[in-house]
């Protein structure tokens, strides 16, 4: 349990929210007789570096031809993109802070994350006028893959705190004020699940953007779940650990190398995979183009597929 009392992360939290951004953008969209008709959106930021850089998601503001970030007082001030990180739903924004530097929140490393332990979800859900909004809840699992209209996103942050249409791209913080994922997307028929993704993936993609503009990751293209003890022994699965595949990507490298729903993921390149996210480490280890050799389970029998790896979408 965590030793800090109440005003203590209430006075942390509040500091957050000086830091979230709400971020309203207009994309240009042509109607059935071919005109362009301006469209708003809506979204939440983290001011991450005191210059001006904001984190956010990808889907907020990909394809805005205008991005204008509203801050803690109220200033409105326009943004350009950096670049984006479309696997993980990441992106960057560079807004001008010439008259004076920006309060930036802190990060935190998201491989300390447990399950259940309480955060703080914030950011301006729906546009509303008056500040960020603050919602609270717990991890509720962690290293989740969704498939959401842009494809698949893994290794995720599950959480029951309330993320409503506008908090995308606003800080998932712990006791300590400390972003330790970025608020992505939610399951509109569900109730009490929101996903983010972990701070330590969107801190690599924000070193890679900040770098070239672009970050670009290699991905298999399966959807996987970690096998335990109990779930092989419910289904009388042929062993007792390993990723089931769940889903294969219609043209990804899994689907051209003929591993199907149903698999069991052991090796890839030699090195055992118990659990999705050892996959997922092993995969990020990777060029895009390199050739690995997985070792799968197919009807109680091991079989090896040769898969090479292509740019995520």
């Amino acid at each position: 349990m965590s030793n800090y009392n109440e005003n203590a992360i209430l006075d942390t939290i509040e500091k957050v929210t000086k830091s979230t951004v709400n971020i309203s953008t207009i994309r240009l969209i042509h109607n059935l007789f071919y005109q362009a008709v301006p469209v708003s959106g809506m979204g939440s930021g983290t001011i991450i570096d005191p210059t001006g850089l904001i984190l956010t998601n990808n889907h907020v503001v990909g394809g805005a031809q205008k991005i204008n970030a509203t801050l803690a007082d109220n200033e409105v001030v326009e943004g350009t993109i950096v670049g984006s990180c479309a696997i993980h739903d990441i992106a960057v924004v560079k807004i001008n802070s010439n008259r004076r530097k920006l309060q930036a929140a802190e990060l935190g490393n998201s491989d300390k994350l447990r399950v259940g332990q309480r955060v703080y979800a914030i950011g301006n859900p729906f546009g509303l006028a008056g500040g960020p909004s603050v919602t609270s809840g717990v991890i509720s699992a962690i290293n989740r893959t969704i498939e959401a209209e842009r494809g698949l996103i893994e290794n995720l942050v599950q959480t029951d705190a309330s993320i409503n249409p506008g908090n995308s791209g606003g800080p998932l913080v712990d006791v300590t004020g400390k972003v330790i994922a970025i608020n992505t997307a939610i399951i509109p028929y569900a109730q009490g699940i929101g996903f983010a993704i972990p701070i330590n993936a969107a801190k690599s993609c924000t070193d890679e953007i900040t770098a070239g503009g672009e970050a670009k990751w290699p991905w298999i293209g399966i959807v996987g779940l970690s096998l335990t003890r109990e779930i092989t022994r419910y289904y009388n699965m042929p062993v007792d650990h390993g990723v089931l595949v769940t889903k294969v990507a219609e043209g990804s490298p899994a689907d051209a190398a003929g591993l199907a729903q149903g698999d069991i993921i052991l090796e890839i390149s030699g090195v055992v995979t118990n659990r999705i996210e050892d996959l997922v480490l092993e995969i990020q280890k990777k060029k895009i183009g390199a050739v690995v050799r997985v070792l799968a389970v197919r009807s109680g029998k091991e079989d090896f597929f040769e898969l090479q790896l292509s740019e995520a979408p």
